[in-house]
Order: C-alpha cells, then sequence, then structure tokens
C-alpha cells in the first residue's frame, strides 16, 4: 500500500521534471510520442487507457515498476492503467507472461507482483520454464494445483498471445513502453529517468484528453491520428 507521503513525493517528482522543460515547450511528434498507425480500440473506450507493456525479464521494467506502479494508483477518474506483457517471440518472456495471467486468475497478482521483479533481477531465480514458474507459485503460497490449471488454460495462453500481438500492432520497439488511448506511443527519446517517462506520459494523456473534449464537441467519435 502507498503511503499519502509517498504519492506527494512522487508528484513532485513529476511536477519538478515538467518545470524543467522549457517554457511553453510542446509535445513534438517522433521526438515525445508516435501517433499509432491504425489507432487501436481500447478496453475501456469511455475512458483515457494507458497501457504499459512489459515483461518480468526485462531488468528495466523492473526498475520502473515501482515509480509506474505508485503512479497509477493515483491517477486521475477519468484514466485507466492495464498492464499487458509481451514476450517478443522469446519462450521464457512467453512463460513469464503467462505467468502474469495466471496470477492473476488465482487472485494471487496484487501479492506477488512486485515477489517476481525480485526473484528474476535480485535473487537470481530462474523462471523462464513452465516446470520452473508452476514450482515457484507453489512456493510462495499459491495453490498448486489452481495456479497451474489457470497457467494451463486456454484463457491464460490466448491473452499471453494476444499481448504479443498488440506489441505488433503498437509497433513497440521495446519495454517498457506507454501507451495512451490506442492513439499515441510515448517515445521520450530525450527522457533520462522514470520521472520523465511518467511526467511526458502526463502530457500525452492531456493530449489525447484535449482532443477526446474536442471531438465531443464536433459530435464525432473517431479517433484522430
Amino acid at each position: 500500500m502507498f503511503t499519502r507521503l509517498s504519492r506527494w513525493l512522487l508528484t513532485l517528482a513529476v511536477v519538478v521534471v515538467a518545470m524543467l522543460r522549457p517554457a511553453g515547450a510542446e509535445l513534438v511528434v517522433g521526438r515525445d510520442y508516435v501517433p499509432v498507425v491504425p489507432p487501436q480500440a481500447t478496453d475501456n473506450p469511455g475512458k483515457l487507457e494507458v497501457i504499459e507493456f512489459f515483461s518480468y525479464g526485462c531488468p528495466h521494467c523492473a526498475e520502473f515498476h515501482p515509480t509506474v506502479s505508485k503512479w497509477a494508483a493515483a491517477l486521475p477518474n477519468d484514466v485507466v492503467f492495464r498492464r499487458v506483457p509481451v514476450s517478443f517471440n522469446r519462450p521464457p518472456w512467453a512463460s513469464l507472461a503467462r505467468l502474469f495471467y495466471a496470477l492473476e486468475a488465482t487472485g494471487d497478482l496484487a501479492r506477488l507482483d512486485s515477489a517476481v521483479f525480485q526473484a528474476l533481477h535480485q535473487t537470481g531465480t530462474r523462471l523462464y520454464d513452465d516446470k520452473s514458474v508452476i514450482a515457484w507459485a507453489g512456493a510462495q503460497g499459491v495453490d498448486s494445483k489452481k495456479f497451474t490449471d489457470a497457467y494451463n488454460s486456454f484463457g491464460v495462453i490466448s491473452k499471453a498471445k494476444r499481448g504479443d500481438q498488440m506489441a505488433e500492432a503498437y509497433r513497440i520497439p521495446g519495454v517498457p513502453a506507454m501507451a495512451v488511448d490506442g492513439r499515441y506511443l510515448v517515445t521520450g527519446k530525450d527522457v533520462k529517468g522514470h520521472a520523465d517517462v511518467i511526467a511526458l506520459t502526463e502530457q500525452v494523456i492531456d493530449k489525447a484528453r484535449r482532443e477526446r473534449a474536442a471531438e465531443k464537441a464536433r459530435g464525432g467519435s473517431g479517433k484522430k491520428q
């Protein structure tokens, strides 16, 4: 659980980063974001959906996880955040994507989400095949049968494959990657830290929010490219 102080500190960091940008700085296509062509349908069309593409096997995702988690916990009501694990056709990462969705299915994701990153990147636990993943989950107190059934289920396997299909549709070059409203992929070629990525994502969210308002005023519903 995030304390009020930790949320305030993250907000302060984002504000400071934003202030360091030149006054009146505009978002620049190609530098700060790229349009997603064609725009992608979202799971929450009534809200601004932000997707973090990631993999448990990615060390940069492990470093980014605490920052993005704190930020996501304090989003405004018109923004919804979800995470999509991807494999880039790497079998070990495909197993980790199934681990994510299996933990979600068993109700253990919130408890063990950070623990997966810690196991891989701090203690050096190898979780890159079905046997090791299932054994690790059981060692963490997850019901072994329930987890194994979920891990091997059609639903979990389909979700993992869908994540890779989404990664291709969004044309993400690597992870972690942030996408906004099915329209924009945050690139941040000049960013130097995690707070920079969050601040830039906030700006792209504001852009999408303004465009939605303009479309509503015109009576349209199409997504701007």
